[in-house]
């Protein structure tokens, strides 16, 4: 039986796409299913692009691939996308050296507009259907993927990526533990005045921003709940209340803008589960603290939300 890694496929499984010319480090792995000749031929599949989080300082190991796995298993052509960031890799947070200097925001808003103009424009080839492209971020990966989702219309999006604005329209989005409002994080951030979180405020709003300390009108521009309209896709948002590090308030606020605005949305907010738990359990655990039984069935509901959409 063939799998993501079984070399004896008819069809390769897994294509590293890199997205723009000359720039190897923003790119899309793509975890396609079989095109069995037994059952359901040529049949087009929904896909589910993955933002890993990681502060925009790095993309996470443990939001990429073993979330894009969850989803092929379930039917779904997932693409992980690895957007522009300050460093390639998870950074030494004693030590944090200078990085690149093009990671600040739109940067990586243009990487996912052309991920999935990318994912569009191929989905013949890949049997996607184009209707059903929805991207699942987490942390910053969700700031990332609710970006797109209320901007993907913007003349600075569209005229950066020479595209007809629906071709880059997210169908629906999946959000976990999202960071939505900089305003709340700049409050969130002021009220720890230890100097290790002070640090590593400043490396986080220069790899954001280009500057350690964005003025408020930058950070109001960056905040995708300020840019809530009916144009955003359905969105499936999920929390801890007690994240202490992206306070659950950033979905309670997304949450309330896209009922202001009668987006169709789902919210769960479980009662305990720290910040980055990803799948919740033992697949994707740094720690014994992502373990977290209460909260692994965030998956299953945001299957069910998905298939009932799609």
């Amino acid at each position: 039986m063939c799998s993501f890694f079984d070399k004896g496929c008819r069809r390769k499984q897994v294509k590293n796409i890199q997205l723009w010319d000359g720039n190897n480090e923003v790119r899309l792995t793509a975890y396609l299913l079989d095109n069995s000749q037994e059952f359901n031929t040529n049949r087009n599949r929904p896909a589910v692009i993955v933002c890993p989080g990681g502060a925009y300082l790095w993309t996470s190991d443990r939001e990429a691939e073993p979330v894009a796995l969850r989803f092929a298993a379930q039917g779904y052509h997932v693409f992980v996308l690895r957007y522009t960031t300050h460093y390639t890799s998870r950074p030494d947070f004693q030590n944090m050296l200078p990085g690149n200097p093009n990671s600040k925001h739109p940067q990586p808003l243009f990487d996912l507009a052309k991920a999935i103009l990318t994912v569009r424009q191929q989905a013949a080839e890949w049997f996607i259907d184009t209707d059903k492209i929805a991207v699942c971020g987490f942390s910053a990966g969700g700031h990332l993927a609710a970006s797109l989702g209320a901007h993907w219309q913007d003349e600075f999006v569209t005229a950066m990526l020479q595209a007809d604005k629906n071709l880059l329209k997210p169908s629906a989005l999946i959000l976990g533990y999202p960071l939505i409002d900089y305003i709340l994080l700049k409050e969130e951030a002021d009220a720890d005045q230890s100097e290790a979180a002070r640090g590593i405020k400043a490396h986080v709003n220069i790899a954001a921003f280009g500057t350690a300390d964005p003025e408020p009108e930058e950070l109001i521009k960056r905040s995708p709940v300020n840019y809530v309209t009916s144009n955003m896709p359905p969105t499936y948002i999920w929390h801890t209340a007690d994240d202490a590090l992206v306070y659950a308030a950033n979905a309670l606020r997304l949450a309330a803008a896209l009922a202001k605005h009668k987006v169709p949305y789902e919210l769960h907010v479980f009662e305990s589960g720290v910040h980055g738990l990803s799948l919740s359990n033992e697949t994707t655990a740094a720690e014994p603290a992502h373990v977290n039984p209460h909260c692994e069935i965030w998956v299953e509901l945001a299957m069910k939300w998905l298939s009932k959409r799609f």
